[in-house]
This record gives C-alpha cells, sequence and structure tokens, in this order.
C-alpha cells in the first residue's frame, strides 16, 4: 500500500512510484506546432530530441525514425480533432527501475495535444513587462542546453514572476550574463545588431530562435551575432523579443524603467509567417 491523498493500491500506483520521470525528471521532450496537419520545422524537433537522448544515454529504438515520430504525434492531434492547429508535446522518459541508476537505458514515450486558436504567429498586443530572476542561476553546461523534465527553477521564476506583476522572467547564468526567458529564448536589438546569447551560456538549443537567426541574416542592414548579453546591456537597448515555438516571437515592451520599440519583432512575425505559408 501507498499513501497518494490517502490510501491506494499499490498496484494501481505503479506510474507514480516507479516513473523515472516523475522520480529524477529522467525524461526529455519536445514540443511542437501543428498546423494543417503538419509539424511545423519538423527536422529540427526531431534531431534535437534525438541529440538530447543520446546526450543522457537513452536507448534509441530501431523504429524511432523521423516518420515515426511525425506520425505518433499526428495520429493524437487527429484523433482529437485539432488538425487545423494544435500543440502537441512528446515526454521520451526512461522506463521503471533502479534508483539514480536505471536498470536500463530503453525508454517509452507519451504524447497529448491541446488546440491552438491561431494557424500562423500572431503579432501580440499589449504590455509584456519582464525583469531578471536571480534567486536561482541557470548552470553553463550542456545539460542546460537540452529540454528535459527538470524545470523547477522556471517554476520558481513563473511563480515570482507572478508575484510582482510581471509578464514573466529573464533567467541569468552561473557568471551573471543573461542567458533566455522562462519559456524561450532572448534576442537584443542595439543599432543595427541583433544579438542573442550563445548556446555555451546555457540556453536551450530553441527550434525558433534558429528559424529567427535565419530570417534576421536575410535582412538588409542588420547584423546578427550570437554574443555575451550582460543585465547593462539590457537598458541600452533599442528593443527586446522572445522566441518560442508556440508563440513565435514575443515582444518586450518595459524591462524596469526601459521601455522598447517594437518594429523589428513585428517585421520577423511576419517574415515568420510567410515562412509558415510557404512550406
Amino acid at each position: 500500500m501507498v499513501n497518494f491523498n490517502g490510501i491506494l493500491e499499490a498496484q494501481d500506483s505503479n506510474i507514480i512510484t516507479q516513473n523515472r520521470a516523475f522520480l529524477y525528471g529522467d525524461a526529455v521532450f519536445e514540443t511542437v506546432k501543428i498546423v494543417n496537419d503538419k509539424i511545423l520545422f519538423l527536422e529540427d524537433h526531431y534531431f534535437r530530441l534525438m541529440a538530447a537522448m543520446r546526450i543522457v544515454r537513452m536507448e534509441i529504438p530501431m523504429n524511432f525514425t523521423m516518420d515515426y515520430f511525425e506520425e505518433q504525434i499526428l495520429c493524437v492531434v487527429k484523433n482529437n480533432g485539432f488538425s487545423a492547429s494544435a500543440r502537441a508535446r512528446i515526454t521520451v522518459y526512461r522506463n521503471d527501475g533502479g534508483y539514480y541508476l536505471p536498470k536500463n537505458n530503453i525508454i517509452s514515450y507519451l504524447v497529448h495535444a491541446t488546440a491552438l486558436e491561431n494557424t500562423l504567429y500572431v503579432a501580440p498586443e499589449g504590455d509584456f513587462e519582464v525583469d531578471l530572476y536571480k534567486d536561482f542561476y541557470v548552470s553553463k553546461q550542456l545539460l542546460s542546453t537540452l529540454k528535459t523534465t527538470n524545470k523547477i527553477l522556471n517554476v520558481a521564476a513563473s511563480i515570482y514572476a507572478d508575484e510582482n506583476g510581471l509578464n514573466t522572467c529573464i533567467l541569468l547564468n552561473d557568471s551573471k550574463n543573461v542567458v533566455e526567458a522562462v519559456y524561450g529564448n532572448l534576442f537584443m536589438l542595439q543599432g543595427n545588431t541583433l544579438t542573442t546569447p550563445p548556446v555555451s551560456e546555457g540556453c536551450i538549443n530553441g527550434v525558433m530562435r534558429k528559424q529567427v537567426l535565419e530570417l534576421a541574416k536575410k535582412i538588409e542592414n542588420l547584423e546578427v551575432i550570437e554574443a555575451v548579453i550582460s543585465p547593462f546591456d539590457l537598458q541600452k537597448a533599442d528593443e527586446l523579443f522572445l522566441t518560442n515555438v508556440i508563440r513565435g516571437i514575443q515582444p518586450i515592451t518595459k524591462y524596469r524603467k526601459k521601455e522598447f520599440v517594437t518594429a523589428t519583432a513585428m517585421l520577423l512575425i511576419q517574415k515568420l509567417n510567410d515562412l509558415v505559408i510557404k512550406n
């Protein structure tokens, strides 16, 4: 018997008492956007997941091809009637058994999906205010760049933002440099230079980050670089925005006493939607 908000038969509680994703955060995941029965940026999502599984030494099944990955996600989306526009998450976790040391590296996976209102990315309206989160820091290491289920820092930062009337927080690494926001990569425009922190600083190797870097490099007279950003740099910026594959591009309108324009973010949203329509 185990006590789970009362008494529960042990044989009914295996998913909680043995599941390694629940017990140890021994899982990686991908969140994808589906538009008209198609996963956006499919190859980038698939290869990022495969890389994460290899890094944490999960055994990749022979049948876990990109076609299989796509099929498993779209099956759930279609069966829920979300084909027009949806968000889906696939979580891959090591099978039950062992403590810190697993009994084996064989994996299972879980896919779930929710409907989205819009097929294209929408330019957000209204204010979006951020500040630094300094209670805990992101480690500047390879594991920090992976999408794992160990996201307690992001949870704590989200609670801090909510308690302080912020839309989200900007995270720092153990060198006190800017890494990313709670739920997306950060871009900073100063003059004609667009900068985002390199993955070596500990930020998530974002799929939307990659798309925005490629789109921005095609804008005339705009220099695009990956470089270290300090908190002091944020107050000298002309524009700040966040990126992730579900929201697309989120302009930041205020950081502390500094307010920002949003012209570059709006231009990139347009170019991003052109890319989605084209593909």
